[in-house]
Protein backbone atom coordinates (compact mmCIF):
# COMPACT_ATOMS: atom_id res chain seq x y z
CA UNK A 1 0.00 0.00 0.00
CA UNK A 2 1.25 3.54 -1.05
CA UNK A 3 0.67 7.36 0.00
CA UNK A 4 1.42 10.52 -1.08
CA UNK A 5 3.34 12.19 1.86
CA UNK A 6 4.87 15.58 2.16
CA UNK A 7 8.61 15.42 2.66
CA UNK A 8 11.17 17.43 4.98
CA UNK A 9 15.18 16.52 4.24
CA UNK A 10 17.11 17.07 7.39
CA UNK A 11 20.46 16.20 8.10
CA UNK A 12 19.51 13.94 11.05
CA UNK A 13 17.32 10.52 11.25
CA UNK A 14 13.98 10.39 13.07
CA UNK A 15 12.91 6.99 14.66
CA UNK A 16 8.86 6.11 15.98
CA UNK A 17 8.43 7.33 19.12
CA UNK A 18 10.98 9.58 19.61
CA UNK A 19 10.38 13.51 19.72
CA UNK A 20 11.69 15.89 16.92
CA UNK A 21 11.63 19.97 17.84
CA UNK A 22 11.86 21.72 14.50
CA UNK A 23 11.79 25.76 13.99
CA UNK A 24 10.32 26.37 10.97
CA UNK A 25 11.40 29.38 8.80
CA UNK A 26 11.82 28.91 5.21
CA UNK A 27 8.46 29.96 3.28
CA UNK A 28 8.37 26.58 1.64
CA UNK A 29 7.72 24.66 4.96
CA UNK A 30 5.93 27.28 6.13
CA UNK A 31 3.62 26.48 4.11
CA UNK A 32 3.55 23.04 4.60
CA UNK A 33 2.94 23.25 8.20
CA UNK A 34 -0.05 25.59 7.55
CA UNK A 35 -1.04 22.90 4.81
CA UNK A 36 -1.26 20.43 8.16
CA UNK A 37 -2.75 22.94 10.36
CA UNK A 38 -5.37 23.64 8.24
CA UNK A 39 -6.92 19.53 7.56
CA UNK A 40 -10.04 18.21 8.93
CA UNK A 41 -10.60 17.20 12.54
CA UNK A 42 -8.89 13.80 12.77
CA UNK A 43 -6.95 13.48 9.79
CA UNK A 44 -3.25 12.39 10.24
CA UNK A 45 -1.37 16.11 10.85
CA UNK A 46 2.30 13.85 9.48
CA UNK A 47 4.87 14.96 7.15
CA UNK A 48 8.07 12.27 6.12
CA UNK A 49 11.51 13.20 7.51
CA UNK A 50 14.34 11.85 5.18
CA UNK A 51 17.81 11.94 6.18
CA UNK A 52 20.04 14.01 3.37
CA UNK A 53 22.53 11.44 1.73
CA UNK A 54 24.60 13.66 -0.20
CA UNK A 55 24.33 17.62 -0.85
CA UNK A 56 22.56 20.64 1.25
CA UNK A 57 18.97 21.58 1.61
CA UNK A 58 18.92 25.02 0.82
CA UNK A 59 16.95 27.53 -0.49
CA UNK A 60 18.36 28.25 -3.82
CA UNK A 61 16.28 26.97 -6.14
CA UNK A 62 13.27 29.03 -8.20
CA UNK A 63 11.07 31.51 -6.42
CA UNK A 64 8.58 28.67 -4.65
CA UNK A 65 10.06 25.38 -5.85
CA UNK A 66 12.31 23.31 -3.54
CA UNK A 67 15.99 23.42 -4.36
CA UNK A 68 15.58 19.90 -4.89
CA UNK A 69 16.36 17.59 -7.37
CA UNK A 70 18.73 17.97 -10.18
CA UNK A 71 21.13 16.24 -8.65
CA UNK A 72 21.80 18.78 -5.66
CA UNK A 73 20.34 16.37 -2.99
CA UNK A 74 20.44 12.62 -2.34
CA UNK A 75 17.99 11.55 -0.10
CA UNK A 76 17.96 7.97 1.89
CA UNK A 77 15.46 5.54 0.67
CA UNK A 78 13.90 5.14 4.16
CA UNK A 79 12.28 7.65 6.51
CA UNK A 80 10.25 8.17 9.11
CA UNK A 81 6.85 9.93 9.60
CA UNK A 82 6.69 12.71 11.88
CA UNK A 83 3.54 13.77 13.48
CA UNK A 84 2.97 17.50 14.55
CA UNK A 85 1.39 17.57 18.12
CA UNK A 86 2.19 21.67 18.84
CA UNK A 87 2.37 24.38 16.66
CA UNK A 88 3.60 27.71 17.98
CA UNK A 89 3.33 30.61 15.43
CA UNK A 90 5.97 33.14 15.82
CA UNK A 91 6.06 36.81 15.07
CA UNK A 92 7.57 36.82 11.67
CA UNK A 93 5.49 34.07 10.32
CA UNK A 94 7.64 31.26 11.54
CA UNK A 95 6.80 28.44 13.69
CA UNK A 96 8.38 26.15 16.50
CA UNK A 97 6.67 22.36 16.36
CA UNK A 98 6.74 19.57 17.86
CA UNK A 99 6.51 16.15 16.34
CA UNK A 100 6.82 12.71 17.29
CA UNK A 101 7.98 9.83 14.97
CA UNK A 102 5.66 7.79 14.04
CA UNK A 103 5.69 4.87 11.32
CA UNK A 104 8.77 4.49 8.97
CA UNK A 105 8.13 4.09 5.19
CA UNK A 106 10.07 3.83 1.80
CA UNK A 107 10.27 5.87 -1.14
CA UNK A 108 9.19 5.34 -3.92
CA UNK A 109 8.76 8.26 -6.19
CA UNK A 110 9.31 11.80 -5.63
CA UNK A 111 7.41 14.91 -7.03
CA UNK A 112 9.72 18.30 -6.56
CA UNK A 113 6.92 20.36 -8.64
CA UNK A 114 3.22 19.47 -7.54
CA UNK A 115 3.91 21.86 -4.32
CA UNK A 116 6.53 23.98 -2.73
CA UNK A 117 7.40 21.54 -0.64
CA UNK A 118 8.95 17.92 -1.66
CA UNK A 119 6.23 15.15 -1.97
CA UNK A 120 7.09 11.73 -2.16
CA UNK A 121 4.97 8.35 -3.00
CA UNK A 122 6.00 5.90 -0.14
CA UNK A 123 5.23 2.51 1.03
CA UNK A 124 4.70 1.55 4.39
CA UNK A 125 7.63 -0.74 6.12
CA UNK A 126 6.10 -3.28 8.46
CA UNK A 127 6.67 -3.58 12.16
CA UNK A 128 6.90 -6.53 14.46
CA UNK A 129 4.33 -7.78 15.95
CA UNK A 130 3.17 -9.88 18.77
CA UNK A 131 6.40 -11.61 21.12
CA UNK A 132 9.73 -12.62 20.11
CA UNK A 133 12.13 -14.35 22.34
CA UNK A 134 14.88 -13.89 20.28
CA UNK A 135 14.40 -10.15 20.42
CA UNK A 136 13.58 -10.34 24.24
CA UNK A 137 16.50 -11.76 25.09
CA UNK A 138 18.89 -9.11 23.10
CA UNK A 139 16.94 -6.38 24.30
CA UNK A 140 18.17 -7.10 27.64
CA UNK A 141 21.40 -7.58 26.61
CA UNK A 142 20.92 -3.90 24.96
CA UNK A 143 20.37 -2.31 28.16
CA UNK A 144 23.20 -3.52 29.90
CA UNK A 145 25.94 -2.78 27.35
CA UNK A 146 23.70 0.61 26.87
CA UNK A 147 23.92 1.52 30.70
CA UNK A 148 27.96 0.60 30.42
CA UNK A 149 28.21 3.23 27.17
CA UNK A 150 26.20 5.78 28.40
CA UNK A 151 28.74 5.83 31.36
CA UNK A 152 31.65 6.07 29.44
CA UNK A 153 29.76 9.32 28.00
CA UNK A 154 28.57 10.61 30.81
CA UNK A 155 30.65 11.54 33.76
CA UNK A 156 27.24 11.94 35.98
CA UNK A 157 26.19 8.63 37.54
CA UNK A 158 22.39 9.97 37.90
CA UNK A 159 22.50 10.31 34.35
CA UNK A 160 21.87 7.22 33.14
CA UNK A 161 19.57 6.05 35.79
CA UNK A 162 16.78 6.74 33.94
CA UNK A 163 14.52 3.66 32.97
CA UNK A 164 14.77 2.05 29.76
CA UNK A 165 12.01 0.75 27.75
CA UNK A 166 11.33 -2.91 28.37
CA UNK A 167 9.68 -3.28 24.45
CA UNK A 168 12.57 -4.84 22.36
CA UNK A 169 11.55 -2.67 19.77
CA UNK A 170 10.70 0.94 21.75
CA UNK A 171 14.54 0.37 23.18
CA UNK A 172 15.84 -0.39 19.76
CA UNK A 173 14.39 2.92 18.09
CA UNK A 174 15.84 4.77 21.50
CA UNK A 175 19.16 3.33 21.24
CA UNK A 176 19.87 4.00 17.71
CA UNK A 177 18.38 8.00 18.08
CA UNK A 178 20.07 8.49 21.51
CA UNK A 179 23.60 6.58 20.58
CA UNK A 180 26.56 8.73 19.38
CA UNK A 181 26.04 7.68 16.15
CA UNK A 182 26.64 9.15 12.36
CA UNK A 183 23.67 9.85 10.28
CA UNK A 184 24.79 6.63 8.07
CA UNK A 185 24.88 4.18 11.12
CA UNK A 186 21.20 5.56 12.06
CA UNK A 187 20.30 5.15 8.76
CA UNK A 188 20.86 1.22 8.40
CA UNK A 189 19.33 0.83 12.19
CA UNK A 190 15.89 2.75 10.65
CA UNK A 191 16.20 0.52 7.68
CA UNK A 192 15.86 -3.00 9.30
CA UNK A 193 12.63 -4.68 9.60
CA UNK A 194 13.41 -6.93 11.92
CA UNK A 195 13.71 -5.76 15.93
CA UNK A 196 16.16 -8.77 16.36
CA UNK A 197 18.18 -7.68 13.39
CA UNK A 198 18.19 -4.69 14.47
CA UNK A 199 19.45 -5.06 18.38
CA UNK A 200 22.03 -7.34 16.73
CA UNK A 201 23.29 -4.56 14.93
CA UNK A 202 23.34 -2.42 18.13
CA UNK A 203 25.10 -4.48 20.18
CA UNK A 204 28.01 -4.55 17.74
CA UNK A 205 28.16 -0.44 17.41
CA UNK A 206 27.95 -0.17 21.07
CA UNK A 207 30.70 -2.77 21.90
CA UNK A 208 32.25 -0.66 18.82
CA UNK A 209 32.18 2.82 20.34
CA UNK A 210 32.51 1.63 23.66
CA UNK A 211 36.01 -0.03 23.34
CA UNK A 212 36.76 3.22 21.25
CA UNK A 213 35.77 5.50 24.45
CA UNK A 214 38.00 3.32 26.69
CA UNK A 215 40.81 3.80 24.04
CA UNK A 216 40.75 7.33 23.27
CA UNK A 217 38.24 8.87 26.19
CA UNK A 218 36.05 10.50 23.46
CA UNK A 219 33.83 10.68 21.15
CA UNK A 220 35.37 8.44 18.13
CA UNK A 221 33.79 10.70 15.02
CA UNK A 222 34.07 14.45 14.31
CA UNK A 223 31.10 16.28 16.25
CA UNK A 224 30.38 17.53 12.52
CA UNK A 225 29.46 14.00 11.43
CA UNK A 226 27.14 13.27 14.86
CA UNK A 227 23.37 12.85 14.14
CA UNK A 228 21.99 15.38 16.46
CA UNK A 229 19.46 12.79 18.39
CA UNK A 230 15.68 13.93 18.53
CA UNK A 231 14.13 13.43 21.87
CA UNK A 232 12.72 10.27 23.86
CA UNK A 233 8.96 10.46 23.81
Amino acid sequence: MTARLPVFPLGTVLFPGLVLPLHIFEERYRALVRHLVGLPEGAPREFGVVAIQAGWEVAAGPPGRPALGGGQVTLHEVGCTAELRQVTELADGGFDIVTVGRRRFRIAGVDAGATPYLTAEVEWLPEPAGTDEVADLLAARVISVFRQYLGLIRPDPQEISEQLPEDPTVLSHLVAATAALTVADRQRLLAIDDTATRLRAELQLLHREAALLREVRAVPVPLSELAGPPVPN
